[in-house]
Order: structure tokens, then C-alpha cells, then sequence
């Protein structure tokens, strides 16, 4: 179970980073996607700053801080429900949903794992 819950994990802290990186550089894929669900590109450096923070929150517990790193998995599970959530609403699906449906089942994958053990 130790060596899932650091798979996982460690595949979700990835994500969530290389998510923040292309927030920050404003990649081409994430201003399209922003527009398209209704997102104000003002947002987008606090949406980086909130995934960078989950993916640090993340890393944090696999080094020994187990609550920190719970609080980020809720946190990001959190985020990625309310970014499924603008999807739906603004009636974006295939192919725009898929990642943040991806990032929400890494984070619930984590999420459990770290409760788990």
C-alpha cells in the first residue's frame, strides 16, 4: 500500500507542477481552455499558485508531515471538483474535461492513499 500512496502521489505532485508551470507561462492550451469555460485570465496566476501550493502540500507528506499532506490531497480534490464543476456549467466536455477530470482522480487516488496508511 506504502509503495501505491508514493506512486500516486508522487505522479500527482508531476501534474500539479508541470499545471502550475504552464499557468505561469501562459501557455497557449491553458489561455484557450480559460476562455472557453469563462475563466478571466487574471485568475490564472492564483489557479498556479493554488496547484503549486497542492503539489508542495503533497510533497510535504510524503516526507513525514502525514497532515499537511492530507490537507493538500482535500485541497487539490477540492480545486479540481470546482474545475469539473466550471467545465459542466459553461457545457465544455471532450477533450477540454479531461484533464482536470484526470487531476481530480489523482488527487482522490492521494487523497485516500494518505488516509489509508
Amino acid at each position: 500500500m506504502f509503495i501505491a500512496y508514493l506512486v500516486i502521489t508522487g505522479i500527482t505532485i508531476v501534474a500539479n507542477t508541470w499545471a502550475a508551470i504552464a499557468d505561469l507561462a501562459r501557455a497557449r492550451i491553458v489561455l484557450v481552455n480559460s476562455d472557453a469555460v469563462g475563466v478571466p485570465h487574471s485568475w490564472i496566476p492564483l489557479l498556479a499558485a493554488l496547484k503549486a501550493a497542492g503539489a508542495a502540500g503533497l510533497l510535504l507528506g510524503l516526507l513525514g508531515a502525514r497532515f499537511i499532506g492530507i490537507a493538500a490531497a482535500t485541497g487539490l480534490v477540492l480545486f479540481f471538483v470546482g474545475a469539473v464543476a466550471t467545465h459542466i456549467r459553461a457545457r465544455v466536455f471532450f477533450p477540454n474535461i479531461t484533464f482536470p477530470g484526470a487531476f481530480l482522480v489523482l488527487a482522490i487516488a492521494s487523497l485516500v492513499l494518505a488516509t489509508a496508511r
